[in-house]
């Protein structure tokens, strides 16, 4: 395996400014385009039952909502394949610029969606056309932003440089989570219900005018650009991957599952669970999510920075344990109905999700060779986000129907995912040393 030093690839004349002005253009772009996907699940957990599907129980109608939210990941996939062809053979940055258009404009249209009382069974169709470009946006989002990074000069902060575009999951949260509350509380719950729910939705107009004046200043990736020059480019990118690196997709799909689906145990699911099923306010629920993203925030970076130290796998399975040993004493916290303990559940399982996900900006990548670099990480994750994000709060809403309303179903389903993932790490090689500039065996 080849050792790898900042020094050996550091290009000659590079001018000053260009990694921070990347890192600028990769975090921002990421965060607005988790914010456009995050203000679609607050809105699945709040509003899209009455708005799109108002002849069902309250019940019925929320798990309509979460299955046109579940519709979104179906869609990260196919994201995957179409934009990680082109970024691997076209270039990391234009295809973030695509991916981060894409993925706006079509939550731009969901704010102007008009709802069923208006044009009935067409709304929930276009609601559900609009979460599939929303999906395919995304999915080919991840893998050029944590690309741009992780392929840069500096080798040996991978895992610190990587974990930058990771931030934009939580801060797309809890910009979304403020605006949702801030609309909430100035126009009333029942404004809020009415229309207030798609000013968030509008707001992405001016965010996206923003992500992109950032990322079309942004540099091509070094790692590609020297692939390009070799002319070390994949014909066809998705055909090499399952020919050579099919091992390392199933690998970084058993590494995000936990990060995918327990992301949406605490931010969608359990917000409908503490106001359906526990008769907690609205607020206090969106609090809790606003606590959950804050304490992810704080974590990721210095916890990514030491994986630089000790490695990727220690770092990851450590944390993968703890969701386990976490999971029924999240629920405990949050049955006690006593704000501070919903908090304190939240903040925890923010650190420990923090974690898992921020690490993965690095040991995603890692795991492949330049030339299928975009197309094997995106599908990896896109695949997990598939199969355990979108389908999480839609499975662990019907477990726990079907118990009942008896809770334990959605604790045992997180710390099943969390169990997936850490066996993928036990599996996994240690990739903190790898050098991302050439081929890796």
């Amino acid at each position: 395996m080849t050792q790898i030093s900042d020094a050996t690839i550091v290009q000659a004349g590079k001018p000053a400014g260009t990694l921070s002005r990347t890192a600028l253009a990769a975090t921002v772009g990421t965060t607005i385009e988790w914010y456009d996907f995050q203000i679609y699940g607050l809105a699945a957990a709040l509003v899209f039952n009455s708005q799109f599907f108002p002849n069902f129980d309250p019940l019925a109608g929320t798990l309509l909502s979460f299955a046109t939210f579940a519709v979104g990941f179906l869609a990260r996939p196919i994201g995957a394949i179409i934009f990680g062809h082109m970024g691997d053979r076209i270039g990391r940055k234009s295809t973030l610029i695509a991916t981060f258009l894409l993925t706006g404009v079509a939550t731009l249209l969901v704010g102007c969606l008009p709802n069923y009382n208006a044009i009935g069974i067409f709304a929930p169709i276009l609601l559900v056309l609009l979460r599939l470009i929303q999906g395919i946006g995304l999915g080919g989002e991840w893998g050029g932003a944590v690309l741009v990074m992780t392929e840069s000069e500096a080798q040996t902060r991978r895992g610190l440089l990587g974990s930058l575009p990771q931030l934009g999951s939580p801060a797309g949260l809890v910009i979304a989570t403020l605006i949702f509350a801030a609309t909430t509380a100035i126009l009333g719950t029942e404004q809020f219900a009415a229309w207030g729910w798609r000013l968030p939705f509008l707001l992405s107009l001016v965010l996206v005018l923003v992500g992109a004046f950032a990322r079309f200043s942004m540099p091509e990736s070094q790692a590609f650009s020297q692939a390009k020059r070799t002319n070390a480019i994949a014909a066809f990118p998705l055909a090499e991957t399952l020919r050579t690196q099919w091992r390392e997709v199933l690998l970084a799909g058993g590494l995000f599952l936990v990060t995918s689906g327990g992301f949406y145990v605490y931010v969608t699911f359990m917000v409908a669970y503490g106001s359906t099923n526990l008769g907690l306010s609205r607020e206090l629920m969106l609090n809790g999510v606003l606590v959950f993203a804050i304490t992810e925030l704080l974590i990721i970076v210095p916890v990514c920075a030491f994986s630089d130290r000790i490695g990727r796998r220690p770092v990851f399975m450590g944390s993968a344990i703890f969701t386990i040993l976490f999971a029924f004493p999240l629920f405990w916290l949050v049955n006690t109905k006593i704000t501070s303990l919903v908090f304190l559940g939240m903040a925890i399982g923010g650190i420990s999700n923090g974690i898992l996900f921020g690490i993965m900006g690095s040991f995603g990548p890692e795991l492949f060779k330049t030339s299928v670099r975009y197309t094997g990480a995106s599908l990896g994750y896109q695949l997990s986000a598939a199969l355990g994000g979108g389908l999480t709060p839609l499975i662990a809403t019907a477990l726990v129907k079907w118990a009942d309303g008896n809770y334990w179903p959605a604790p045992a389903w997180l710390a099943g995912l969390a169990l997936v993932s850490l066996i993928a790490a036990i599996v996994a090689p240690e990739t903190r040393s790898r050098s991302l500039s050439e081929e890796i065996g």
